[in-house]
Formats: C-alpha cells, sequence, structure tokens
C-alpha cells in the first residue's frame, strides 16, 4: 500500500488537534472529556508556577481551577493514578485495559536492586493490614527510618513498601491532600466491574496501541510504544505488523519526511482539519506536547530541553522555562515564577526563537496570556525582572 502522504502543516495540526491545542482554550469545561481526550495527565510535585498536572489542565480550557481535580478522585472515582512514563492520572474506565501495566511493573521491580532491599512480606503484609484495619493512609501515618544509603530509589522501608503495592495495583490512590497521597486498597478504589473485568493480553495491547495513535493522530512505532510506556518495543512491532492501519509519510518540519502509521479514520481527520487557534499559549514544561522531545522537533524545529535536574552553570536556558506556542508554531520560550506571598508572576527570562520577529502585536499576546496565567495562579500582576 502507498504512504499517504502528510505535510509538516496538516503533521502540526493533528497533533495540536489530538491533544486539544488547536482549539480556543474557552467555552464550557468537561474536565473528565478533556482528561479522555489526552489519555493520561502527568502528575509532578514541582509548583514554580502552578504543578504541572493543573497546568496542563489549564491549557486546554482556561475556565478550569485547580480545585476541580480533587472530586474526580474522592468523590467521583471517575479516574485512578498509576505509572505511564510517571505517575499520572488516567481515566477510570481504562482500568481492565490497564491490568498489564500492574503486572508489568511489578515484574520490573523483582527483576531491579529495588527489589532485594525490599523488606520481608511479613512486613509487606502489617503494612496492608494496617490500611485493610484503619482505611487510606499516608507515608506519614508510618513510621520507619531507612537506613544509610545513597540510592536514589531507597526510601525508608514503610515508603517502599507503599510503592511497591501500588505499583503492582495492590493498593491504589484513592485521594491527595495537599499533594500527600492516601493510599488503599485497590477493591475499595477501582469499581468491581472494571478491577473485575478479564481482557485478553492482546487486546489490552491491540487497545492501547490503537489509543495511543488516537491521541497523537498518527505515530512511528517508538513513538507509539512511549506514548503509555505501557508495551515493549516487540510487542508494538508484531501488533503493527497485523493491525488495520495505513502507512504514512510525514514531513519534517526541516523539509525531509519519515515513515508513520495512522489510524484507518486518517483521511477523515484530515479533511476535517483546520487552522489552529492563533492565541498564544504559554504550556507547561510537562505538557504531553511536549514530552516526546525528538517529536517536537521533529515536527516543529523547536530544541527544548528540560533542565531543573541539570546544574544551574550548565543550564543552558533556566530552570524551569515555558514553551510559547503561537497558532502551529513555537515563537519562544519564558522563565517565570509565582511568588504568591508578594500576589506577583515574576518574569525572570525571555528568549524569542531565532527568526520570529517580536512586534507590537505578539508582545501584546504574550502579555494577555502571562495576565491570565497570573489570575490562574492567584497572583494580581505581572512583574518583568527580564528586558523585554
Amino acid at each position: 500500500m502507498r504512504p499517504l502522504q502528510i505535510t509538516n502543516r496538516q503533521a502540526r495540526r493533528l497533533w495540536l488537534s489530538a491533544q486539544g491545542l488547536a482549539a480556543t482554550p474557552t467555552g464550557r469545561l468537561d474536565l473528565q472529556a478533556t482528561i479522555r481526550r489526552l489519555g493520561f495527565v502527568q502528575l509532578d510535585t514541582i509548583r514554580v508556577v502552578a504543578r504541572a498536572h493543573h497546568h496542563i489542565l489549564w491549557s486546554r480550557n482556561q475556565n478550569y481551577r485547580e480545585h476541580m481535580l480533587a472530586p474526580l478522585y474522592r468523590r467521583d472515582r471517575a479516574v485512578f493514578e498509576h505509572f505511564t512514563h510517571d505517575a499520572s492520572i488516567l481515566p477510570m474506565d481504562f482500568l481492565p485495559m490497564w491490568a498489564r501495566q500492574f503486572d508489568r511493573m511489578r515484574a520490573h521491580i523483582h527483576r531491579s536492586a529495588w527489589w532485594k532491599m525490599l523488606p520481608e512480606p511479613a512486613f509487606r503484609d502489617r503494612v496492608r493490614a494496617r490500611i485493610e484495619a484503619e482505611g487510606a493512609l499516608s507515608t506519614r501515618d508510618f513510621q520507619t527510618e531507612a537506613p544509610e544509603r545513597r540510592e536514589m530509589w531507597y526510601r525508608a522501608p514503610h515508603k517502599m513498601v507503599l510503592d511497591y503495592l501500588w505499583y503492582a495495583g495492590d493498593l491504589a490512590t484513592c485521594h491527595r491532600r495537599n499533594f500527600v497521597k492516601y493510599y488503599d486498597l485497590a477493591e475499595r478504589v477501582f469499581p468491581a466491574a472494571l478491577r473485575e473485568a478479564e481482557v485478553a493480553e492482546a487486546d489490552q495491547i491491540d487497545w492501547l496501541c490503537h489509543a495511543a495513535i488516537d491521541r497523537m493522530g498518527f505515530g512511528t512505532t517508538g513513538e507509539i510504544r512511549k506514548f503509555w510506556e505501557a508495551v515493549e518495543v516487540a510487542e508494538v512491532k508484531t501488533w503493527a505488523a497485523g493491525a488495520d492501519l495505513v502507512p504514512l509519510k510525514v514531513e519534517t518540519a526541516a523539509g525531509g519526511s519519515f515513515a508513520a502509521l495512522g489510524n484507518l479514520d486518517i483521511e477523515a481527520r484530515l479533511a476535517a482539519l483546520e487552522p489552529a487557534t492563533s492565541r498564544l499559549r504559554i504550556l507547561n514544561p510537562f505538557d504531553p506536547v511536549i514530552r516526546d522531545r525528538n517529536r517536537l522537533e521533529r515536527l516543529f524545529g523547536f530544541d527544548y530541553r528540560n533542565e531543573m535536574f541539570v546544574p544551574a552553570g550548565k543550564r543552558r536556558w533556566g530552570y524551569y522555562v515555558f514553551p510559547l506556542l503561537e497558532g502551529e508554531r513555537f515563537v519562544g520560550r519564558i522563565e517565570a515564577r509565582a511568588e504568591r506571598a508578594e500576589g506577583v508572576l515574576r518574569v525572570l527570562n525571555f528568549w524569542p526563537e531565532p527568526g520570529v520577529a517580536w512586534g507590537a502585536k505578539r508582545r501584546a499576546k504574550l502579555d494577555a496570556e502571562l495576565a491570565r496565567l497570573a489570575r490562574f495562579a492567584g497572583a494580581e500582576a505581572v512583574v518583568w525582572q527580564a528586558g523585554r
């Protein structure tokens, strides 16, 4: 079958549309639908302006506010937490398709050095028994001290056990309080019909791969695997060889091309594409459109690296740098920090992209978006420390 040709402009629109960034971020908010459309939302503890999960959701609809997410956990049981490429929230009805991920994470721990340091089964049973008897508990409800070790993955024994049981799906996050995770028995968090549903592993792989393409618009086998981080390279290749897919040839930002795959509705999607909103958006460093740096550079020609864990003297840009998306291209990056006690969103640094002219109109768009982001973060004013 001859590959379907997709221009770079079409590729950008497909990706942004699939990820909810093509439309103006206004109108009625359906938070569950937004999470479902994204597939997952990465959780992160860092709060420079707003925590990543809140910022990601706000970027899709700026009527979102931080207090709206918690009820989906605790009251509605509409989402659950687990590990994609990192800790993330996912729609609860995805649970039957996530059974293999619980097994994969358990097996991964059993093969790792972590397994040798995990407390004995009797200790693990005592941790679980406390939760069974007392209800949801956090790490703060246990008191054990970590030995003098320096491995990055080593923690106090009770924390290692809670993490292990959570990865394996024996415990589940029932809610968070001030971002502290509370664990409960999985059977008290996951609805019985979803927890007990049995889906063949091949069907889980098929769903995960098709769902990944649906949320990307198109993808290489590597990108499909990377989307959920819940399938292996060989599994994706085997799946792709037997699935009903459309072969694609996608143009890059540099004028080259690469082979990719699309679902059977790809031509209908292309026909329905419209230009992305011309609004300028300040995206989070953990936004799903940013996460795959290779895909980002290939489609947009935008070189972005997360430098939070890079020593300050070796950073090219800064600690927490926000990409600036205008329409269908990235036009710069900005470093900002919310200083809540002072009621200020402070702009620390600003870097325009090479070749992008920053006239009065574009600067006004950035000012408007900074004002909106400041309100979201609870700040009353934007203060430029960096030169404009």
